[in-house]
């Protein structure tokens, strides 16, 4: 059985500009295959559901300095400094997520306009 539990997570560390000063600033969580992504909403304090916000990032040519793909254990480390030291969720609390509405801390809006 094919499903989206079959399917890798791609985990981008994104910086505030090209030279990469200052360290990380966010995070994102992609499944590619789906098109589905969280990141790491500074605003609200949790992980969202912004696939859209994601993937125009990614696609810009202008940021292709601005990330880096990394695996799960440098996801990790990166979230926990990101988000100010709330965890990144499970690989299983991510793929939760990807459906729109919910959020780590449970059902919320996804925050998009």
């Amino acid at each position: 059985m094919t499903n989206q539990m079959g399917r890798r997570l791609t985990y981008y560390v994104v910086y505030r500009n090209d030279e990469r000063i200052g360290g990380p600033a966010g995070l994102f969580v992609m499944d590619v295959g789906a098109g589905n992504a969280i990141l790491w909403d500074h605003r609200s304090g949790r992980w969202a559901f912004d696939p859209a916000l994601v993937v125009r990032f990614v696609d810009d040519y202008r940021n292709v300095d601005r990330f880096e793909t990394v695996d799960r254990a440098t996801a990790e480390r990166v979230a926990e400094t990101v988000s100010g030291g709330t965890a990144l969720p499970d690989e299983d609390g991510i793929r939760a997520m990807f459906t729109p509405g919910v959020s780590a801390s449970g059902p919320q809006p996804s925050g998009r306009q």
